[in-house]
């Protein structure tokens, strides 16, 4: 059931102004989001990817670093994000050859007063790009989908989990 507050987009003031959120009077709590999407490619593709030959080198290493990099960045790159201090960024990558695909996983963790859901979508984001990116000589058909939120925990509207 929705209240008022829960239907109204936050970053808009009463005369439809857009405005950064004030999170001044929330509590510092431990918030954790977890986002996933994927890329999908040609089988040739990523077997260069898991034999570690691509030609710009170890691409799921660099998409790692590139994701966490991405996730500090973010409030850089959406202007109504507040910036906010990571305590931990995770990024996995689950190869499924049937599909000639990778799914990129990322949990983001802050102790602060708003939560870490745009710092994982960006991270995931950015991982996935960086893959078409050092990929992309071989093969410009590579496909980004499915980026989504899977779960948030804590803050005031506690927690979510995707169905």
């Amino acid at each position: 059931m929705s209240t008022q507050d829960e239907t109204k987009l936050t970053h808009f003031d009463q005369m439809g102004q857009a405005h950064m959120v004030d999170v001044g009077d929330k509590a510092n709590t431990k918030r954790i989001a977890i986002a996933s999407g994927f890329i999908q490619m040609l089988a040739s593709t990523l077997v260069l990817i898991q034999q570690g030959n691509a030609k710009k080198g170890d691409v799921l290493g660099i998409a790692r670093i590139a994701a966490i990099q991405g996730s500090k960045k973010t409030s850089d790159l959406i202007p109504l994000c507040h910036p906010i201090s990571l305590t931990k960024v995770s990024v996995t990558f689950d190869i499924n050859e049937v599909q000639s695909s990778i799914l990129c996983i990322v949990a983001a963790e802050t102790t602060g007063q708003t939560g870490v859901e745009m710092e994982a979508l960006t991270a995931v984001s950015i991982a996935l790009l960086t893959i078409y990116d050092m990929c992309k000589a071989v093969d410009r058909g590579m496909t980004i989908s499915q980026i989504k939120l899977l779960e948030k925990h804590g803050g005031k509207s506690g927690d979510w989990v995707a169905t």
